[in-house]
């Protein structure tokens, strides 16, 4: 059974993804819809991984001199601030004394 917001949802939707045909793209949101919570949440995760892997990796072919120590560092001063970087750059020499 169709709800009235279903149906004012589906004929008011644009496509989120330019690539992705609006049929399949239903198909996917109602996959989410039907998805229990503990299987979004895995898809969430997964998701999450993905993105932080490729951003990781993308870092990495822009500095391919830098150790994995320093991607690692350019890649927290980019999603979470070089202020943070810098404490984390201070407590890993401090670690190594």
């Amino acid at each position: 059974m169709t709800s009235t917001w279903t149906v004012i949802f589906d004929q008011n939707m644009r496509t989120q993804s330019p690539d992705t045909h609006p049929d399949a793209e239903r198909v996917l949101i109602e996959l989410l819809r039907k998805a229990t919570i503990p299987e979004r949440f895995h898809l969430l995760r997964s998701l999450t991984q993905t993105t932080r892997r490729l951003a990781w990796h993308g870092i990495r072919r822009a500095h391919p001199e830098a150790s994995d120590e320093e991607v690692d560092l350019i890649f927290v001063a980019v999603h979470y601030g070089q202020e943070l970087a810098d404490r984390l750059r201070a407590d890993l020499a401090r670690r190594r004394l």
